[in-house]
Formats: C-alpha cells, sequence, structure tokens
C-alpha cells in the first residue's frame, strides 16, 4: 500500500457538506467531496466527466488535524442575485461559515502508485486554480509536500510518522480516518459532480488521537 500526503493550510478554508439556502457550513476538518474536488482542478477533470472522477473515489482518506483553527461566521448580503427560476432577487442574506488559520495533513491511500504520483506531479502544477472549499479562500502554503509520497507505507503508518506541520498545540492530534466499521456516517463520497447529476454515497469515519510529540510507535 502507498499514501499520498498533501498540506491544506490557509488563513480561511470552508468544507461544508450540508450547505442549504442562507446557511453556508463548515465541517471541522476537510471533507472527501472538497478534496477530491480539489484533485479534480489540479488534474483538470471537469465536472461533468464522471469517468474521469471515479477512480480517485476509491482512494481511502484519513486526515490529521495539525492545527484545529477557529470557527468564525462571515455575515454576507449580495444584490441582484439571479434566483432559479430567472427572475432576480434584490437583496440576498446568508451566514457562511469558515475555519481561520487551521492547518491539515491529508493522506489518500491506494495500490495504485502511479495514480499517487500523477496526483502528486499534478498539485506541483495544477491545470486549474486551487482552492480550499471555496473560490476566495486560495492556499497559504504549498499544498505538495517533500518527502509526501510514502511508497510501502499505509495511511496510519503516514499520518503517524510525518513531521507535524506546525507547532503542536496540544498533547494530542485529532485523527479522521475512513474505516469501513467506523461509527461516524458522512454523505460526502462524491459520485457526480455534475450540475445535473450531482450526487453524494455515505462513507463510515472513525475518530482517533495521535500523540504530537512522539515517533511513531505502532504501524498499522
Amino acid at each position: 500500500m502507498n499514501t499520498l500526503l498533501i498540506r491544506l493550510s490557509a488563513p480561511m478554508q470552508s468544507w461544508g457538506t450540508q450547505s442549504r439556502f442562507t446557511v453556508r457550513d463548515t465541517g471541522l476538518e476537510p471533507s472527501k467531496s472538497g478534496v477530491l474536488g480539489l484533485l479534480c482542478a489540479a488534474l483538470g477533470i471537469d465536472r461533468e466527466d464522471d469517468d474521469g472522477l471515479q477512480p480517485l473515489t476509491l482512494l481511502r482518506m484519513g486526515v490529521r488535524v495539525d492545527r484545529e483553527g477557529l470557527l468564525r461566521v462571515d455575515y454576507h448580503t449580495a444584490k441582484d442575485v439571479r434566483m432559479a427560476n430567472g427572475k432576480t432577487k434584490d437583496t440576498e442574506l446568508s451566514n457562511r461559515y469558515y475555519l481561520a488559520n487551521a492547518v491539515f495533513l491529508v493522506g489518500l491511500e491506494s495500490e495504485d502508485l502511479t495514480l499517487l504520483e500523477k496526483i502528486q506531479a499534478a498539485l506541483h502544477k495544477p491545470v486549474w486554480a486551487l482552492f480550499l472549499g471555496r473560490k476566495a479562500f486560495v492556499p497559504g502554503e504549498p499544498i505538495p509536500l517533500e518527502d509526501g509520497l510514502r511508497k510501502g507505507e499505509t495511511l496510519k503508518q503516514a499520518l503517524q510518522s510525518f513531521p507535524c506541520l506546525c507547532e503542536p498545540e496540544n498533547d494530542k492530534l485529532r485523527v479522521v480516518l475512513e474505516d469501513t466499521n467506523g461509527a461516524i456516517v458522512r454523505t460526502d463520497q462524491p459520485l457526480s459532480f455534475s450540475r445535473e447529476r450531482r450526487k453524494f454515497a455515505p462513507r463510515r469515519v472513525s475518530v482517533t488521537f495521535y500523540d504530537a510529540r512522539e515517533p511513531i510507535k505502532e504501524a498499522a
């Protein structure tokens, strides 16, 4: 097994999975749909290209939260908003949540080393602009990591052994792992990003904690 590690660090990030109407939420760590959307942008996979997306959906994802960040909300007003019925609304009000100053180490596990190498190369030279959940939220640091491609390492091994991306705020780092036996269900496994066929499936995750200052102690 192999794992590609990437860094998601920015002044502002938003990883919503349940946004409806005037409330735009964010999770406390990157969603799988958000991360795969970012990879699609890097690789130049159009949102209507379900076949291009499919190999990425097979990646097993884990997130190590190196810095939790602060949950914040912006109160937005927009003028002359075009609605679905073609009419225009004078003013639209919304609350938009985001994470300030958060840092995440994201792992993508696969037996397909060629795919991981292709993704890593694309992140160095993306086809389209990369952003962290919203187009205005650009990366604060490079997403690809030196030595980020961990050949022969599982997701758990890679997330445990890679150095912390910032000074730890706590003794333990929260880790969210994709886990078929996990107790938490999240509907953020993308099947299609198409405007007409946008669809997501549920996936299971588990939450654990790694020591922030000790070297790897356990192999998966």
